[in-house]
């Protein structure tokens, strides 16, 4: 008898990455708008072949949300290297990490910003998709809604998708429409209540070095979440063959896996340089 139970302790584990499909998994295979998918560099991702760097503004986000989450403590003791160690600003926060206790400072100021933030952080479910077992972490809950945080660079930013031919908003350039829909879906399987999901945003705006976060509360819309969701259903399932062995997984030839990985098979002609990706 399997008797894994998924925790959060082994959530981001090799086994529960294997058996669960989750959103940034999704996204790794499939892609978003902003961000092109590469089923080989996501496979090896699963298999502990490739281990993305953490960079600054991930780890700027990990300090926000260890602040909501409770264990900013355990964060700061875990990352010596957020501080400075050497000058006249030995031991004090480097200057990313100020601005996020900036950034924290601004939201928890605003009590509708902390009203939708309130609630139980860090709520893992499982559930299926198109019979696909699907794992979520939730940032908060209260019962009435599901709620997501996320630090952004800026929040009024636009970015252009070519193939769409118009600007998007952060929410669908980074695919957190499609992370709601699996979200209320997984929730909803697991209490029969269908809540409305929404982002709690801050930015990392600043003028002359000076932070000026912006915050945001934004509702992601039920028919783009039911959109999404449709668009999951059909593609998950070639994801689970590919994490079965059933399907070979593709290479994108432009990631950072793949630049790392490649066996040059013979030259290529010039104009190759210039082809669409």
């Amino acid at each position: 008898m399997d008797d894994f139970v998924l925790t959060a302790e082994n959530y981001y584990s090799q086994e529960a990455n294997m058996r669960y499909v989750s959103v940034s998994q999704y996204k790794d295979f499939m892609g978003t708008t902003g961000k092109l998918g590469c089923e080989a560099c996501a496979m090896a991702k699963i298999r502990g072949e490739f281990v993305e760097p953490m960079t600054t503004p991930l780890m700027v986000g990990s300090y926000c949300d260890a602040f909501f989450e409770g264990t900013l403590p355990t964060f700061v003791a875990q990352h010596p290297e957020i501080f400075s160690s050497r000058g006249k600003t030995a031991g004090e926060l480097k200057s990313e990490y100020k601005q996020a206790t900036a950034m924290i400072d601004r939201a928890t100021r605003d009590p509708v910003f902390m009203q939708y933030m309130a609630g139980d952080k860090q709520v893992i479910m499982t559930g299926e998709i198109a019979g696909v077992p699907v794992k979520i972490k939730i940032d908060s809950t209260d019962g009435r809604r599901i709620t997501d945080l996320k630090t952004v660079r800026s929040i009024t930013e636009s970015f252009y998708a070519k193939d769409l031919g118009q600007r998007l908003n952060f929410c669908e350039w980074w695919g957190y429409d499609l992370q709601a829909a699996v979200y209320r879906e997984i929730y909803r399987q697991n209490t029969g209540d269908i809540l409305p999901f929404y982002i709690c945003a801050i930015s990392k705006d600043k003028t002359d070095s000076i932070p000026h976060p912006r915050i945001k509360v934004i509702e992601i819309p039920p028919f783009m979440m039911d959109e999404k969701l449709a668009q999951v259903k059909s593609n998950i399932n070639n994801i689970q063959r590919i994490k079965d062995g059933d399907l070979e997984p593709l290479r994108c030839e432009v990631c950072d896996y793949c630049a790392d990985t490649e066996v040059l098979d013979g030259p290529i002609s010039m104009d190759q340089l210039m082809g669409d990706i």
